[in-house]
């Protein structure tokens, strides 16, 4: 049953067009907005809306407000209204605008649900190609209004004055680019100057595109915002991370930057190679408010003291994804400023059998105060590797997440390892690898192809799920599902 709360607030909406709205009213008739699947409602309720900031993330923190709806819809109702709003505000130039309507436009809290319930397959991207045609839309009325109506006016003494220009909106947004999206987003981006919609980035997504086209994004956005960079599938080397880099130094609160499936080959160091990532080293060390560095499929292979070697800080997050480690870069590691104070550890796909054990439990050590995510997966480990390095694990108190799946571990050793792991209080989600005892036949060496027993693996579940269930873990959860869960963004630690 609605409370009276809701009913009132249902009739509100009903009213068309919408009456004069109480500050206090506005946040539970967005929500509802949404709840009832109104994003034309949405729309007017954004135009008419008498509170300077409007914060998506504050306002969507229920989940049931989801729903199960086409949220692009919802999304560019929003920037529809802030679009008509500012045609109103260029329309009226004598107006006082110091007190009216919206001001700020926060979306980057946009759930992650959003992606998975849209059938538009609404992401990051979907909102940064409506937030563009937003800016087209924006940038041609003011151009048509200015070539229609005078430039100046008189003013009281009778001397010729410049028409007052609105105020505008800041649009604080993540924008994601890639090949099909880019020159809709730079046409929009430097029109920033002239346009009364300021599009403020707090995290910007490339996606396989050249590092000109980037430098040239970077280069449009505000300096004091931007707080993460990530680019994917660029197929980039050394040579092209150093023409990006030095641009990255602008932004005083860059806190993340990942750069992911680099074609970066350290193996066999040359001279030329080693100057080359000297400079990359010191422009990294340019970045001071560098906390979280991802060098995923990079093939550092006894380098990475010389990549971090410049940080005027201590990361609080590694990705080192498929990097290709030796002993000696976990050895630097363990030994740097750095160890102490990581919360989030990545080594997925680095070969724990080839001498890597031993300097991980070192590392493990040494990060066991802080250390809250550690991803082993993928790492070709055995039973006897686990069982040497459980202890040190057990150390990491604080652990809430731990991976460990793709690797070849039997039904025992998991079995001792969730066990145990019950004695780590904030441990929230384990990944454990399919037991290598529950596929149909002898598994290959790294082959992973095999049939799975699906009888087998579906008791060995069903004895893990009755250990944690005789625990009074409700907390926790136990899968061997690598998919379906959220990584621990570093942001959120």
């Amino acid at each position: 049953m609605d409370s009276l709360l809701l009913l009132c607030a249902r009739c509100i909406l009903a009213q068309h067009p919408l009456p004069h709205i109480l500050p206090g009213l506005c946040p539970v008739l967005f929500q509802l907005a949404f709840l009832d699947g109104k994003h034309l409602v949405l729309r007017d309720l954004v135009a008419a809306w008498p509170i300077q900031v409007l914060n998506f993330q504050q306002l969507m923190r229920r989940r049931e407000l989801l729903g199960d709806h086409h949220f692009i819809d919802y999304i560019k109702a929003i920037i529809q209204a802030v679009v008509a709003q500012l045609r109103r505000e260029l329309e009226e130039p004598g107006c006082d605008f110091s007190k009216r309507r919206l001001r700020v436009l926060d979306m980057t809290g946009l759930p992650e649900s959003l992606c998975s319930c849209s059938p538009d397959g609404l992401t990051v991207w979907s909102s940064t190609k409506a937030l563009a045609k937003a800016f087209a839309e924006v940038s041609k009325h003011q151009q048509d209004f200015q070539r229609h109506e005078p430039k100046r006016h008189k003013g009281p003494s009778g001397a010729a004055t410049a028409a007052q220009q609105p105020p505008g909106v800041d649009v604080h947004a993540n924008l994601y680019v890639r090949k099909d999206s880019y020159r809709m987003l730079c046409n929009a981006l430097q029109t920033r100057a002239a346009s009364p919609l300021h599009l403020k980035c707090h995290e910007f997504y490339a996606e396989n595109i050249s590092a000109l086209k980037i430098v040239i994004l970077l280069e449009c956005l505000y300096p004091s915002f931007l707080r993460r960079v990530e680019l994917w599938y660029n197929n980039f080397g050394l040579t092209e991370l150093l023409l990006i880099l030095p641009h990255l130094s602008r932004f005083p609160e860059l806190r993340s930057l990942k750069l992911l499936d680099f074609s970066m080959n350290m193996r066999h160091l040359t001279p030329d190679l080693a100057i080359v990532i000297r400079c990359v080293a010191r422009h990294l060390g340019m970045l001071p408010s560098l906390r979280e560095l991802s060098l995923g499929s990079s093939q550092l292979s006894g380098n990475l003291r010389q990549i971090l070697c410049n940080l005027q800080s201590p990361l609080e997050s590694l990705e080192l994804g498929y990097c290709s480690l030796v002993p000696d870069d976990l050895a630097f590691l363990s030994q740097s400023i750095h160890a102490p104070a990581l919360k989030k550890l990545d080594l997925t796909g680095n070969n724990i059998y080839q001498g890597l054990l031993e300097p991980l439990q070192l590392l493990l050590k040494k990060t066991s105060a802080s250390l809250l995510h550690l991803d082993l997966s993928n790492c070709d480990m055995a039973d006897s590797q686990v069982d040497v390095l459980l202890p040190t694990l057990l150390c990491c108190s604080r652990l809430r997440f731990l991976g460990l799946h793709g690797n070849s571990l039997s039904t025992a050793t998991i079995k001792d390892l969730l066990q145990k792991t019950l004695e780590l209080p904030d441990l929230h989600l384990l990944v454990y690898p399919y037991p290598r005892d529950c596929y149909k036949e002898p598994l290959p060496e790294n082959n992973w192809d095999c049939g799975m027993d699906d009888e087998l693996l579906a008791a060995a579940t069903l004895e893990f799920s009755q250990i944690l269930a005789n625990s009074g873990r409700t907390d926790l959860v136990w899968t061997y599902n690598p998919y379906g869960h959220k990584d621990l963004d570093y942001f959120s630690m």
